[in-house]
């Protein structure tokens, strides 16, 4: 059998006359477990779902998709969120190609204490990064944050009452240095009508609900206000920002966004 495959014709390793790049090719949701920096615990074991690519030439008809898991597992016993560009240079040198890229999604857990009763829970947050490699190495972190949010203008023309709803922030940032995903996380909730809680007994309740009233907030109060902490972090070169009420009396979701122009800007 061994013989009869090595006399086969490699199809993926044949020319294509089509001259059409293919800015990337690779493998999607492989589901993987990673470790990741916690400031509190120094280290989180996690599970990912890892999307790996290269960019394959035009005179290339297919890329060898075995390849990518075999990188992958010689990881296995590092930790591969740290050896993120060791990674993706073994990619480019195993498929021998000049652009790497690798998305890795997972959830992070923090453990909260209620407000009041100061019970603690875990709450999970997606978070991502984003790197690629082709001439030099570049990463993206980013945070998805569940917040609630207080409509302003329903506090202002109510006799009592406003309506409040659950939102998302999500913030990727570049930086220069090392920034933790806690402190994305603490400029989001910092930065909100109220930020959410897993566990909450009645205390926590009529806490959290008085302190939205106290703090109502647009989508674009939400995003200003990420930008402006965001601005003042010497840390960070890029950021987005993005913000999403999924309104509780309108029958579409309240969206704002901020990009930074120029990772100079400051």
């Amino acid at each position: 059998m061994k013989c009869e495959i090595e006399n086969k014709v490699d199809i993926q390793s044949l020319k294509d006359n089509r001259k059409v790049t293919i800015d990337k090719v690779g493998v999607k949701g492989v589901r993987y477990p990673i470790i990741v920096d916690d400031r509190t615990n120094k280290t989180q074991n996690t599970v990912a779902d890892i999307d790996i690519f290269v960019e394959l030439p035009h005179h290339h008809r297919g890329t060898h998709m075995s390849r990518f898991i075999e990188v992958l597992n010689r990881f296995h016993k590092e930790s591969l969120i740290a050896n993120l560009e060791e990674f993706l240079a073994e990619i480019k040198s195993s498929l021998n190609a000049d652009i790497a890229y690798v998305d890795i999604r997972f959830p992070y857990f923090i453990r909260k204490h209620a407000p009041v009763s100061k019970i603690e829970s875990l709450l999970s947050y997606n978070c991502f990064f984003e790197s690629s490699y082709n001439e030099e190495y570049k990463l993206k972190i980013g945070v998805e944050v569940p917040v609630t949010s207080l409509c302003p203008c329903s506090k202002e023309i109510s006799k009592y009452g406003a309506h409040n709803q659950r939102s998302v922030v999500v913030v990727e940032v570049e930086y220069d240095g090392f920034v933790w995903l806690e402190d994305i996380i603490e400029i989001v909730e910092s930065s909100v009508s109220c930020e959410i809680y897993p566990l909450l007994k009645r205390v926590d309740e009529k806490y959290v609900t008085e302190k939205a009233y106290e703090n109502p907030g647009f989508v674009e109060d939400m995003v200003r206000d990420i930008t402006a902490k965001l601005r003042a972090d010497k840390r960070i070169t890029y950021f987005k920002v993005e913000a999403e009420n999924f309104e509780s009396i309108h029958s579409h979701n309240a969206y704002a966004c901020v990009v930074s122009k120029d990772s100079h800007e400051r």
